[in-house]
């Protein structure tokens, strides 16, 4: 099997994106398929065409020169086209599996229809939502709806579809479109990366001022749909009721000086320490002196919609996870199990929650262990991965393709 996919960046850029690619690839790779990756105009100047990250094989595409609104947008899918025509020309792939957003998948479709190859298309959040989340758009204009209806569009032409969870995959269906051949493909955790936790790290502890104290923490970018204003409300309570009680903060992001600012106005500043980003080879680190992981998200569609990867990486260093309850959490996290889930939005039961959870430090132990358990088990990439190779043989097998799927394509998420 030959997989080109195709990217709207990759490494040895890093993000979430990016991890959750290099896992997907990586994988793929140990079942011995065939696997490339092209990406695309937003990746940015690269200093050669084609190179090897990580043991991975990219193809990069030239940047476009800047325009207006739509007429970019549409420079970009044709470069990248182009592009992607090219590396088919040159790599023969099986299938073209394109990765969201729907520029990608538009540009992806171009190429499926000429070189009459099958194309999957991976959803891991609507573009307009993520615009809502990231202060860029707002839910209900005319570019929002614009985007919804060409991901509707790109949909309907993809011959699969995944997506990263039951909310995205719901969503679609209540749009009319085919259930039968969305498939859910959650995030997971490349246990390859996450294994073991490191030991408590002393000197860091001491070096950040939070040695022998209780630490709750953060680590990711710093957007306002993550709902960090709403942790910072919370620390003058939390620190009432646990003295001890100590905030770290590591990354960055568009909110980055706000958040800085109201930290500095609080009157427990001295308990909030901003570390800023770290290179990732060191965030292992920075999970070691943290005993709760928490993650405030805001309740809006983006939220309820698309599960995050940050706490299944928590999970995976046996941390304490504690969230917001909205829809993406609720598929990551069993409340009182694998975490404690606190009212979104509410910084005063954001409080209670995390005090009661650093009080009752006997049920550490085995919820560490419950929710480690939950990532090897059901979040794993070497075990998640499977849940594309029934879709792919449908569409490159002649006789599978007039059948039913060889095996269900939504696995229990």
């Amino acid at each position: 099997m030959r997989i080109l996919h195709i990217l709207d960046h990759g490494l040895p850029l890093h993000s979430g994106y990016t991890f959750r690619t290099r896992a997907i690839l990586k994988s793929q790779m140990r079942r011995g398929w065939q696997v490339a990756a092209v990406t695309g105009p937003r990746h940015g100047a690269a200093a050669l065409a084609e190179e090897t990250v990580d043991g991975i094989d990219f193809h990069r595409t030239t940047p476009v020169a800047g325009s207006v609104p739509v007429v970019q947008e549409l420079r970009e899918i044709h470069a990248f086209a182009k592009r992607i025509d090219a590396v088919v020309e040159q790599f023969r792939p099986d299938v073209l599996h394109a990765h969201s957003p729907v520029l990608d998948a538009l540009a992806a479709l171009r190429v499926s229809r000429r070189r009459k190859l099958p194309l999957v298309y991976e959803i891991r959040a609507f573009w307009e939502d993520a615009a809502v989340g990231n202060g860029t758009g707002r839910e209900g204009s005319a570019v929002y709806r614009a985007t919804r209806a060409l991901e509707t569009y790109a949909v309907r032409r993809a011959n699969a579809v995944a997506v990263i969870c039951d909310g995205l995959r719901r969503d679609l269906v209540a749009r009319g479109l085919e259930a039968d051949k969305i498939f859910v493909s959650p995030n997971g955790v490349d246990l390859s990366l996450f294994g073991e936790p490191r030991p408590y790290d002393a000197t860091l502890a001491a070096q950040i001022g939070v040695e022998d104290a209780e630490v709750i923490g953060f680590i990711g970018s710093f957007y306002d749909y993550e709902g960090l204003d709403d942790l910072l409300a919370a620390m003058p309570q939390l620190v009432a009721k646990r003295p001890r009680a100590h905030l770290v903060l590591v990354g960055g992001g568009p909110v980055e000086a706000a958040l800085r600012a109201q930290a500095a106005a609080s009157p427990v500043a001295d308990h909030i320490h901003f570390v800023g980003r770290v290179p990732h080879d060191q965030v292992e680190r920075y999970y070691s002196v943290i005993d709760v992981l928490a993650y405030p998200r805001k309740h809006m569609r983006l939220t309820d919609l698309v599960t995050p990867l940050k706490p299944l990486e928590a999970m995976a260093q046996r941390r304490l996870v504690a969230a917001s309850d909205v829809g993406g959490h609720r598929e990551l996290i069993e409340d009182g199990v694998t975490g404690t889930l606190f009212p979104p939005d509410d910084p005063n039961g954001m409080a209670h929650a995390l005090a009661a959870m650093l009080a009752d430090r006997g049920a550490w132990p085995m919820m560490r262990e419950r929710g480690r358990a939950f990532v090897e088990k059901e979040r794993n990439w070497a075990v998640n991965v499977a849940c594309y190779a029934p879709v792919y043989q449908k569409l490159t097998d002649p006789l599978a393709r007039s059948s039913a799927w060889p095996s269900s394509p939504i696995p229990t998420v």
